[in-house]
This record gives C-alpha cells, structure tokens and sequence, in this order.
C-alpha cells in the first residue's frame, strides 16, 4: 500500500525533504505505527518523530489522531500544531 507522505514546517525541514512516496509493510495499521515505522528511516526520522505529542496529522486532508487507521488511505501528512491568529 504506497502513501504520499507530506511534511510540513519544522517536520518538513528537519526531514530535508517535503514529501516522500512510501510503502509501509501490511501490520502497519494506524498513524501511529507509520510514525514508528519512520523513524526507522534515519536520524533525521528518529529527531522529528521522537516526541509524537509535538505532531499533527492528515489523512486525505482530513485533520485525524495519531491513533487512526491509515487503510485505504493514499495521502498522509504529518505536521505540527496549527496556531491561528
């Protein structure tokens, strides 16, 4: 199952990088285990992703938990809080 991963503000910079196409292993099954599964990408994974209270999350553009399902979904993005004003 291939996921467009999308990365935004500080997750984008620290990554290097603002999307990635990805393809997680099948037992994947929910936001937080992709974010697990991440960080095994390298250091630059394992800093973003080391504190998951500090990140948000989208699936097909729809604000989610950390905590959700990702079946069936094509795009991801992880980012963090949104500050309005």
């Amino acid at each position: 199952m291939a996921i467009e991963m999308l990365y935004f503000a500080w997750v984008r910079e620290r990554i290097g990088k603002g999307s990635e196409r990805v393809d997680p292993p099948m037992s994947i099954a929910t936001v937080d285990q992709l974010i697990d599964w991440l960080t095994g990408r390298g250091p630059e994974y394992a800093d973003v992703f080391a504190d998951k209270t500090r990140l948000r999350a989208a699936i097909d553009q729809q604000f989610v938990p950390i905590d959700t399902a990702i079946a069936g979904a094509r795009e991801i993005a992880i980012f963090p809080p949104v500050t309005g004003g």
